[in-house]
């Protein structure tokens, strides 16, 4: 194969494992003391410079590269969902065990559930700091921040609540299986998108901690300013207000706080609410190498 074949491939062709045998197709970045501006810089294929590939369309995969079922690494055909076909899992010889051992811990998905206002990102917040001090390696995601970016594109509405909260559950199965502790706050109202998440992950791994606050103590918090909005007819399907949350009924974890004294991030009754979470990891073994 040579640099000409390779550009008559561009635009409608399939990477073949062949394609690594070719010792001699080397690929490099321009040098940097090239006097081009660094949008003109080009790729080099055996030491000649070419332009860089700004417009390329993406890499297709022709008919002789589909195949009509899915096969995983013994050769068996699994099953692929109804809106998927034509894919296949790719196994890697680094397992999720390899990865817990090197930062000796187990990634598990500690979903933090509960109304609006009930302490759940401080609680996320607090617990990853926890863990932090004892050497353990999380990451969060806040229902407010994944709307950042990664969810910007949904609204408020129904099935797109329900698609934010199935994106964050995907998200999350990954840091588990990197092997970090992924701490997910969110409302997440109905059982039914929870248990979805759930069903994501292996047995045990998907540990539910419910935000056990009235209603009348969350809306007199209010840190948002939302339930205010929601009462006033601004906000339509709020949680709580117009529209119903569902507390767990199986979870693993429940905190309860009536809000007498309320808390912020540097109060002892939160360090305490994450204790509380971290004793469980401990006890089940989160915390070391499985």
């Amino acid at each position: 194969m040579n640099v000409a074949a390779v550009a008559r491939c561009v635009g409608r062709c399939y990477v073949s494992a062949a394609f690594g045998e070719f010792e001699s197709l080397r690929l490099s970045l321009s040098s940097s003391t090239s006097s081009d501006p660094v949008g003109s810089r080009g790729l080099k294929f055996r030491g000649k410079n070419h332009r860089r590939l700004s417009s390329v369309r993406p890499i297709m995969a022709t008919d002789e590269s589909i195949s009509s079922r899915s096969f995983d690494c013994a050769g068996e055909t699994h099953q692929i969902n109804g809106k998927q076909k034509n894919i296949v899992w790719h196994n890697c010889p680094v397992t999720k065990s390899d990865r817990q051992e090197l930062i000796k811990q187990k990634g598990c998905v500690i979903w933090i559930t509960g109304l609006s206002g009930s302490g759940k990102s401080s609680l996320a917040c607090a617990l990853s700091r926890a863990l932090h001090n004892l050497g353990k390696l999380s990451y969060i995601l806040d229902g407010d921040n994944v709307r950042h970016g990664l969810n910007n594109d949904l609204s408020f509405k129904a099935v797109d609540r329900a698609e934010n909260i199935r994106r964050v559950g995907e998200v999350a199965k990954l840091f588990a299986d990197a092997g970090i502790i992924c701490i997910a706050s969110l409302i997440s109202p109905y059982r039914k998108e929870r248990a979805a998440c759930r069903a994501l992950l292996p047995e045990g791994d998907f540990i539910e901690v419910f935000m056990d606050v009235p209603l009348h103590v969350c809306e007199a918090r209010d840190p948002k300013g939302l339930y205010k909005r929601a009462r006033a007819g601004k906000i339509k399907g709020f949680t709580g207000v117009d529209d119903p949350y569902e507390p767990p009924l199986d979870c693993e974890i429940v905190i309860q706080n009536n809000g007498d004294d309320g808390f912020s991030s540097s109060s002892s009754s939160l360090s305490q609410m994450a204790e509380i979470v971290v004793s469980y990891l401990d006890q089940n073994g989160y915390l070391k190498t499985p």
